[in-house]
Order: structure tokens, then C-alpha cells, then sequence
């Protein structure tokens, strides 16, 4: 792996690099505008003698015109490249640890980002020196191209593993809804089976479902305490269940598959036995005082 501090090291030569460009631009055009001043005047440019090794003001032109510099001066053409390539492979490892740290699936599509390939090819431009220049050029070029995979396929994973977090982000959110759920429901029962929330569901139920007022609610609530307490597990030797009383108990599944565990199911029951039977609760009520059962 590229070692970050290599990496920080390129990101200052290409900078270095780019403001050695800039700083440089005034004085080529200076000294070409200089140079074709001296042309223009004399007309001509003689020819050095033989032997004379000084630089050559028209090959100097031209080379400043097609963007050449003598090997000097010539800004290391590898080295913004490298710095782009350490860069991109710093990020993608950064990723890749990041993915392999949540655990999350991110479907079919390789989990991780390859950087070998650019590893290896910037591992071998950074000894460019003993290069020739086609093979130094070349190899930039590839650099370049699997440095913008690279970037593509790091942007691609993010893009995944974002989706992928959103994903359980909002499975979470299902699941802890679901548990409140159950518990307020939990709860609501465990209040229901008490004898308090026991009698207020039934007083609820017989005003919502029968229209019985206060007065049927007490002969109700007379009617039940006599039978069980008002405790849906209570149970007579006869076969006799719950807070009505119902014999046998299985009767009450009629109302509901939770008769058993459940008070307002056992309420619900034992209201419409009343209702089809005595008519009302103090139907009932009368008919136990004088019966001993109902």
C-alpha cells in the first residue's frame, strides 16, 4: 500500500510544479517576444560556426512557441499524475476500510475498490528518472487513465454503501417501531387484565355496543364480582373461565383466539351472553340473586 506520507509529498511537488509552470509564463513570453524583436531587426540569425555549442535563438523559439523547454527547465510532466493517483488510491483504501467496518451487504458487485494495478504502475513511475522519455510518457498516460477508474469505481462504492446505510437505516427505524408497537400493545393488555382496566373496557364496551348506561354498568359490576373478581384467570372445578365465567371456557373463542390470556375478550363475550340471554346486565344480575348462577 501507498504510504500517506508519500502521498502528501506528491501533493506538494504538484503544486510546486503547477506555480513553477505559472511562475515561469511571463518570462517565455518575455523572452520570446525578445528574441522575435532581435530576428525581426537584423533580418536573420546567423548560422553558430562549427563546434559552437551555444544555444540556438531560433531552435529556442521554437521551442518556447510548440510548448518545449530545454530538459532543465522542463517541468516533470509525471508528477501531478502521481499526486492525482496516490490521492485517489488513499481515498479508496479510506473506503474500502470504511465498507469492511459497517459489514453491510452491498449486493453482488465487488465490495471493495482494486488499486493494485495503479499501485504498481506508480510504484514504477516513481523511478522515471532511469526511463527513457517514451516509456516515461507512456506510462504517465496509463496512470492517468487507471487513476480516473480508480476515482470511478471509488464514487461508484460510496454511492452503494450509502444506499446500502439508507437501507438499514429505514430497517432499523421498521424494527424499532415494531418493538414500541408491541410493547405499548403488551402494556395495553397487561392494563386491560387488571380489575380496574378490566371494568373500564367493560363499561366502554357495554355503553358503545348495547347503549347501557351507569345503572345497567352497576348491576354488572355486581354480577361479575360475584362470579370471578373480575379476574380473567379465574377458574371453577365446574369448567367455569374467566371474568364471565363461561362454561365451558373454550365458548369464548367465539370473541376472539386470545380468550384465554386476554380480558377484553372475555368482556366482549360475556356482554353478548348477557344481551342474547337476560336482555341486560340487571336482567342477569336479578336472575344470579335468585338462581345463584346466570
Amino acid at each position: 500500500m501507498i504510504h500517506h506520507t508519500r502521498a502528501l509529498r506528491r501533493a506538494s511537488e504538484a503544486a510546486s510544479a503547477r506555480d513553477g509552470i505559472v511562475a515561469r509564463r511571463p518570462m517565455l513570453i518575455l523572452g520570446t517576444a525578445a528574441i522575435l524583436g532581435l530576428t525581426l531587426a537584423s533580418g536573420m540569425v546567423a548560422a553558430p560556426a562549427a563546434g559552437d555549442e551555444r544555444p540556438d535563438p531560433l531552435a529556442a523559439v521554437a521551442a518556447i512557441v510548440i510548448g518545449e523547454e530545454p530538459a532543465h527547465k522542463r517541468v516533470d510532466d509525471a508528477v501531478i499524475p502521481l499526486a492525482e493517483a496516490e490521492a485517489a488510491v488513499a481515498a479508496a483504501d479510506a473506503l474500502n476500510a470504511e465498507v469492511a467496518a459497517s459489514g453491510l451487504d452491498l449486493g453482488a458487485q465487488a465490495a471493495l475498490v482494486d488499486t493494485r494495478a495503479l499501485e504498481q504502475k506508480v510504484e514504477a513511475l516513481d523511478e522515471r528518472t532511469e526511463m527513457t522519455g517514451i516509456v516515461r510518457t507512456g506510462l504517465t498516460a496509463r496512470v492517468t487513465v487507471e487513476t480516473d477508474d480508480v476515482v470511478a469505481a471509488t464514487a461508484d462504492l460510496r454511492a452503494r454503501l450509502t444506499a446500502a446505510q439508507e437501507q438499514k437505516a429505514a430497517a432499523d427505524a421498521a424494527q424499532a417501531a415494531a418493538e414500541m408497537a408491541a410493547a405499548d400493545a403488551a402494556a395495553a393488555l397487561a392494563a386491560a387484565n387488571t380489575v380496574d382496566g378490566a371494568k373500564a373496557t367493560a363499561q366502554r364496551m357495554a355503553a358503545s355496543d348495547y347503549g347501557w348506561g351507569a345503572d345497567q354498568f352497576r348491576c354488572l359490576e355486581q354480577l361479575w364480582d360475584k362470579e370471578s373478581d373480575w379476574n380473567y384467570q379465574a377458574y371453577n372445578p365446574s369448567g367455569a373461565t374467566g371474568i364471565p365465567q363461561a362454561l365451558p371456557g373454550d365458548k369464548m373463542a367465539s370473541a376472539g383466539s386470545d380468550w384465554q390470556s386476554n380480558a377484553s375478550t372475555q368482556i366482549a363475550w360475556g356482554l353478548g351472553y348477557i344481551d342474547s340471554v337476560y336482555g341486560s346486565p340487571c336482567g342477569a344480575w336479578s336472575h344470579s340473586q335468585s338462581m345463584n348462577w346466570y
